[in-house]
């Protein structure tokens, strides 16, 4: 799951819209990627008005995760 939203999401629906895998719904306080549906186009990261959509490696996100 490369792309990710960040805390800086406003929830402006741009990324959601402009979805073409709707892998992209709407949370509590941010939307959320669904890494199994995602297919890592980057349209999502280029719509977000606000660049919380950010492209992660996955062995970044691997150093991240809680053990």
């Amino acid at each position: 799951m490369p792309y990710i939203v960040t805390d800086e999401c406003i929830q402006c629906g741009a990324c959601v819209s402009g979805c073409e895998s709707n892998a992209i719904t709407e949370g509590e306080t941010k939307n959320y990627i669904d890494p199994n549906i995602c297919i890592e186009c980057g349209t999502c990261e280029r719509n977000c008005p606000v660049d919380a959509i950010i492209f992660v490696e996955e062995s970044e996100l691997e150093k991240q995760a809680p053990s």
